[in-house]
């Protein structure tokens, strides 16, 4: 059996929109711990520097204490930021399930504006159906935030 069948079956969320505002703007946006609260989760400890741990607060569920636990894993100023999203907890069955996943926020120049392009991967199926579904709506959300506060920034 080769190693592509012995893989756990993965999904990821793709949320692909266009801006009218320079890469900058966008980056600024994205990168800035004060704007970050305004259109996702306040982070706590973030900058935009690979290797640097930082943590969001949502809501606990059963023995997660609703900490997502993240590392900066890419820095391409106005281009790419991944980093590492885990949390949850193996005792948990649907919301709150352990959950070991990666973002990343690609940014494009296209015309006058900037694509923005993210990818939370790493969803393993069946135990993270519930996070998959979730947060698959709540990104689409997220990214509009993310515009509408960008619309602030210029």
């Amino acid at each position: 059996m080769n190693d592509a069948a012995m893989k756990p079956d993965t999904h990821d969320i793709v949320v692909d929109e266009v801006f009218p505002h320079a890469p900058e703007t966008i980056w600024k946006t994205l990168t800035s711990g004060d704007l970050i609260g305004r259109w996702m989760m306040a982070p706590t400890g973030f900058e935009p520097v690979k290797g640097k741990h930082f943590t969001f607060q949502t809501r606990p569920a059963g023995a997660w204490d609703g900490v997502i636990h993240c590392q900066v894993l890419e820095v391409m100023p106005n281009e790419r930021l991944a980093y590492a999203w885990k949390g949850g907890h193996e005792g948990n069955v649907g919301y709150g399930s352990r959950l070991d996943t990666v973002v990343t926020w690609t940014l494009a120049k296209v015309g006058t504006g900037t694509r923005l392009r993210l990818v939370h991967s790493g969803f393993v199926a069946p135990k993270n159906d519930t996070a998959f579904k979730t947060m698959s709506e709540g990104w689409k959300k997220v990214v509009r935030n993310l515009g509408d506060i960008a619309d602030e920034q210029d």
